[in-house]
């Protein structure tokens, strides 16, 4: 079992004809990723011959699904291009899409997260800015290395791309279940709520790790929803102790006003859900060894 990904996920990749994606497509067939087929309207009916592999482009996404039967959607567009690449996606309804693109206009993310859901939510958008998800041994959409890990029974959700190869890394004897980095803009698709429900639901997930980072409220409203409905063990980790105060840090969304969004109050709110929070990735990594040995 995993979450939202799986060996069987068909994967097509906007933007594949373009030096981004031609080089990420080309490791996520070498993880094993089916990758059915690449979208570039200037480009369609050619193909792309990745070390023997021949992969077709379509004009559109749609004509994508109907042909392939793709049900996940990898986004590599440049910045100006994404809000139309994923609202293209939305209009084909196909149910993942995974926005790799960083310096997205936050109205331009606002605009099609809002179309997402008038829409009705029928597609599930993770990103922007973000490093995508893999399943370990099965499907890897995105850019997380997929030699870092193996298949195991702990589930990652990070706002942080290289936090999420650091914990993966350090756990990568145990292995995960699915790691998902869901990206540190102030409005993104799937939150670590979203995340933290599929993985107390998924039968195969035994632990959950939680990277947050400061700015915002988004780690605080995860405390709020794990104490109320997750009932497996989370392990917890908040990127910033060090921030020096008053000082905007590197990721859009990490804004700190006041004591609101500071790494010590989302531990405090974390702890208070019983959610074992570490002061450094390699400490929340033994925190999670500890609880999975009982």
């Amino acid at each position: 079992m995993a979450i939202w990904l799986n060996k069987d996920s068909k994967v097509i990749v906007q933007g594949m004809t373009g030096a981004t994606g031609m080089k990420h497509t080309k490791l996520m067939l070498g993880d094993g990723t089916n990758v059915v087929g690449g979208v570039n309207p200037r480009k369609a009916g050619q193909t792309v011959d990745f070390d023997g592999t021949e992969v077709p482009v379509f004009g559109t996404v749609k004509e994508a699904i109907e042909a392939t039967g793709a049900n996940v959607s990898v986004i590599f567009v440049p910045e100006k291009f994404t809000k139309d690449a994923v609202v293209e996606a939305i209009d084909a309804e196909i149910p993942l899409a995974v926005v790799i693109t960083e310096g997205i206009a936050v109205h331009d993310t606002a605009a099609f997260w809002a179309y997402a859901g008038k829409k009705g939510n029928k597609t599930r958008i993770i990103g922007p800015n973000c490093p995508g998800i893999i399943t370990p041994g099965q499907s890897n959409v995105g850019i997380i290395p997929g030699d870092i890990t193996k298949p195991g029974r702990i589930g990652l959700v990070s706002k942080s791309g290289t936090l999420t190869y650091q914990m993966m890394y350090e756990l990568r004897d145990i292995g995960f279940s699915t790691a998902v980095g869901i990206g540190g803009d102030p409005i993104i698709g799937s939150t670590h709520i979203d995340a933290l429900a599929a993985f107390q639901a998924d039968p195969d997930t035994d632990l959950i790790v939680m990277i947050g980072e400061i700015g915002g409220d988004a780690e605080e409203r995860a405390a709020a929803f794990i104490k109320e409905n997750v009932t497996k063990p989370v392990v917890g980790y908040v990127a910033g102790f060090t921030a020096p105060e008053g000082k905007t840090m590197g990721h859009a969304g990490a804004i700190v006003s006041g004591s609101s969004g500071t790494a010590q109050a989302k531990k405090e709110a974390l702890e208070a859900a019983g959610v074992k929070v570490g002061k450094t990735p390699t400490e929340t990594a033994k925190l999670a060894r500890e609880i999975l040995a009982g």
